[in-house]
């Protein structure tokens, strides 16, 4: 479970995202993964002509972006098109759903704390 500080700060990532990118429904750490990899691959976040397997890789550029703090990936470069590519660095943890869930919210309140806010 979220520390009660986290969850506020949760809570105001979902509010953010819903007011800015939301269509009326309750975004999910999946939408916000999404939001967070188009950032890191530097296009405008309401492009919606994204292939399946595109969004999939989106979500998979934001998951290592938020686990290199922790020393998970390493940003290796960018191919051709501007894609990142991180590298493992070291083995993730056997994690349940539950503490996996609690892992990323943390590492996307981190994110949102180092490069969103301007508090």
């Amino acid at each position: 479970m979220l520390e009660q500080e986290n969850r506020n700060k949760w809570n105001r990532i979902i509010s953010f995202v819903k007011e800015r990118f939301g269509d009326g429904e309750e975004p999910d750490i999946d939408v916000v993964l999404f939001l967070i990899g188009v950032r890191e691959l530097g296009l405008p976040p309401k492009r919606k002509n994204f292939k399946k397997d595109q969004k999939l890789e989106l979500m998979h550029i934001a998951i290592c972006r938020l686990l290199s703090p922790y020393g998970y990936y390493e940003l290796i470069g960018q191919d051709q098109e501007g894609w990142p590519h991180y590298e493992l660095q070291k083995k993730l943890p056997h994690l349940k759903a539950g503490e996996q869930s609690i892992l990323m919210k943390e590492a996307v309140i981190r994110y949102f704390d180092e490069e969103i806010w301007e508090d």
